[in-house]
């Protein structure tokens, strides 16, 4: 059987296995903690939970406390895969550029297996929850949603040499990413209701196991190996490995080192106020006044889907009449309305709409990674997206940190105040890519910086 050069179908399963296990694992821990402190049960009746909306009722402090040690124990979680998980985010990407791309999309893949697995049998044998920091080491140390984010743009980026098309290729990406969110979001709640924790966690462990074989026996390599490169395992195959990233600083010219780093600073600030919103939702729709179960919390997220089948439609049609600046702009003010609004959303319909101005929200990821992409050499692909997984591994589990914190912090005198911080925040990236254009920054300069002599 012929193999395909289709990344795609990897970003889609494995993105759906782990936004299927991500509700699943955050109420299993929500749960856990609820009977520990309630000794019993969570109990769901219609479309909302048990959770107590009377501040003089002393159940309503104890639930409180509930969120307040969910956060904090996502929190640990989250640091105690964070050093493995940066470190080989940056070498198995960067092991792409000479060795191929299949490596660090298989890898995570195996690590997403694990950590299903820890919660499985947490579930299965009522094993205490500090099991899950073993298993959240393992599938650190064998990379992680980051690694396989810049496995996949890397592989684009081998196949997409026409810059036109760079933009469109690495949104449609991006929204396979949130199209397969947003179906995992709609099965988790009815996942959980149909078959309990116990069976719904074999959902996302078979999809992981579908995707490590299509990646063994299906996908193709887009990088042939040499046999005169070194063996990955010597002292000059392992200095390899970090010497791209090193030569794309080091060697380009002042005017490159600039823009790559500006928008490396804009894509990570923008990262940051991002996904530390978007890990407080569940928890924020349990709460009162929201109280929504696993059905309705599915539903949410599955709204998510428009706005990244929103933000691809919106790159696809921009770029044919804007610069690449401004449809970041556009993006970062999708974002604002959307979050300011989520901050005071106090019923379930307001929470519903809040996906209505977050519909362009997705796309200053794409287009900066696109910009990024213009920005280099072909043979620097490998480098920079190495460089963003990296940053990336780091800034996503910083971000959950920090905000998961505030959050436990504020929780008790106002929940929304996470997402007004996320608001605030989103500005610096703005503030960024309007500085890139004020010293000159355009979209005909790329062709320049690119060719631009090596100082």
């Amino acid at each position: 059987m012929g193999k395909l050069r289709l990344v795609e179908p990897v970003m889609a399963v494995y993105c759906f296995a782990s936004f299927v296990g991500l509700p699943l694992m955050q109420q299993y821990v929500y749960h856990k903690l609820w009977e520990e402190e309630f000794n019993t049960t969570v109990v769901y009746n219609d479309t909302t939970s048990t959770c107590e909306t009377n501040q003089s009722n002393p159940n309503y402090i104890r639930q409180k406390e509930v969120q307040r040690r969910a956060s904090i124990f996502s929190t640990t979680l989250d640091l105690s895969s964070l050093i493995p998980s940066l470190l080989m985010a940056l070498i198995l990407v960067s092991y792409g550029d000479q060795h191929g791309r299949k490596a660090s999309l298989l890898l995570p893949s195996i690590g997403g297996l694990v950590t299903i697995a820890g919660y499985s049998a947490a579930s299965f044998f009522d094993l205490p929850l500090e099991i899950l920091y073993l298993s959240a080491v393992i599938s650190g140390f064998l990379g992680g949603f980051a690694t396989i984010i810049g496995g996949c743009f890397s592989y684009i980026a081998d196949i997409a040499k026409e810059v036109r098309t760079k933009n469109v290729r690495i949104a449609f990406l991006d929204m396979v990413l949130g199209v397969s969110s947003g179906f995992a979001g709609i099965a988790s709640g009815y996942t959980i209701r149909g078959l309990g924790f116990k069976w719904s966690f074999a959902i996302p462990a078979s999809l992981h196991i579908i995707n490590i074989l299509y990646i063994i026996l299906i996908l193709e390599e887009t990088v042939e190996r040499s046999e005169f490169q070194q063996h990955v395992l010597s002292k000059e195959g392992f200095v390899e490995l970090f010497s791209g990233v090193y030569r794309l600083f080091k060697h380009s010219s002042c005017k490159k080192r600039v823009a790559v780093s500006l928008l490396l600073f804009a894509f990570m600030s923008y990262l940051f106020a991002n996904i530390g919103a978007i890990s407080l939702f569940t928890l924020y729709e349990l709460d009162s006044p929201l109280c929504w179960d696993p059905v309705l919390i599915g539903w949410g997220s599955s709204l998510s889907t428009l706005c990244f089948v929103g933000s691809f439609l919106g790159v696809f049609f921009f770029t044919r009449c804007m610069k690449d600046p401004y449809i970041v702009f556009i993006g970062i003010a999708s974002w604002f309305g959307g979050i300011v609004m989520t901050a005071f959303a106090k019923t379930t319909v307001t929470m519903m709409l809040v996906r209505i101005p977050l519909l362009f929200s997705a796309m200053p990821l794409p287009v900066l990674r696109s910009m990024m992409s213009k920005v280099v050499l072909e043979t620097e692909q490998g480098a920079l997206f190495a460089c963003i997984a990296c940053l990336e591994s780091v800034t996503g589990s910083l971000t959950i940190a920090v905000f998961s914190g505030i959050y436990a912090s504020t929780v008790l005198w106002f929940p929304g105040f996470s997402f007004l911080l996320s608001a605030l925040l989103c500005l610096i990236p703005f503030g960024v890519v309007w500085l890139l254009l004020c010293i000159g920054y355009q979209e005909r300069d790329h062709v320049l910086l690119v060719n631009e002599e090596e100082s």
